[in-house]
């Protein structure tokens, strides 16, 4: 395995390891989820749906990580992703809650590191 191809598997087991362990969050009506998705104004019937999508990211993810075949529905993936913690930190900037939003900033890096790692393997 070449450096690029385990940095590539690191990337991408990271991004999906944490994208299931917040949707578990976001199912399990975590205090903290509850209380940010209050503050940046996402209603709390979104939660089942946004943690549905991270869930189908990460597994999108490990497929294509897994198949050469299925490496474009890994990018897919990726790419999903991008775009859910891209709405994240616009709901964040828009209602001005700057304090916490490394974290959705940290989830949109990790998603952003895995599509490029996915798109130039």
């Amino acid at each position: 395995m070449t450096g690029t191809q385990l940095t590539l598997f690191v990337v991408t087991l990271l991004t999906a390891a944490l994208n299931v362990a917040v949707a578990a969050a976001d199912l399990a009506g975590a205090r903290f989820v509850l209380a940010n998705s209050a503050e940046v104004g996402v209603p709390r019937t979104w939660l089942p749906r946004l943690a549905a999508l991270k869930l189908a990211g990460a597994a999108g993810l490990l497929l294509g990580l897994f198949s050469a075949a299925l490496r474009p529905v890994g990018v897919v993936a990726a790419c999903g992703l991008v775009l859910l913690y891209l709405g994240a930190l616009a709901f964040h900037l828009r209602t001005r809650v700057l304090y916490n939003l490394a974290f959705p900033g940290f989830y949109f890096a990790t998603a952003v590191a895995s599509l490029a790692w996915s798109v130039s393997a």
